[in-house]
């Protein structure tokens, strides 16, 4: 199993790193953890784009770090861009069999609850995705 793990590049997420071990231990999938610069047309950015990828890389670096000390080795990809295309884009391309995704801890309502970027991949994306809520969301695990 192909799992793609979309980290949240202002987020730390223990959470879902939880939740993908123990979906790896399960089935001995490979996961790649990716994050977007979030860029989409450089010119227009109020900073250079190495900005957004540092800190894309800090959170995919955080996650793959957290993954290996609970014993999954996960690779992890930088994608440029706006989340959404560009996850959709890499899951196809690795043909991952499973989108994993942390929910947002906003609020109530759909989009709120499970914040834009999940909401929308549910709705955009040919292939499967899990959206692992926050834990200490309303509604989430205890």
């Amino acid at each position: 199993m192909r799992i793609v793990v979309a980290a949240k590049p202002d987020a730390d997420q223990p959470w879902l790193v939880a939740a993908v071990t123990s979906l790896v231990r399960q089935t001995g999938g490979d996961v790649t953890v990716v994050a977007a610069d979030e860029v989409e047309l450089e010119r227009l950015a109020a900073v250079p784009r190495s900005v957004f990828d540092d800190k894309a890389r800090g959170a995919i670096e955080r996650m793959a770090r957290q993954l290996l000390d609970a014993g999954v080795e996960a690779g992890t990809a930088v994608l440029p861009g706006r989340p959404v295309p560009a996850i959709l884009e890499f899951a196809e391309r690795h043909q991952a069999d499973l989108i994993v995704v942390g929910s947002s801890n906003r609020p109530a309502v759909a989009a709120r609850l499970l914040g834009s970027v999940p909401l929308t991949l549910i709705k955009r994306s040919a292939r499967p995705v899990l959206v692992i809520t926050h834990p200490h969301h309303p509604g989430g695990a205890s």
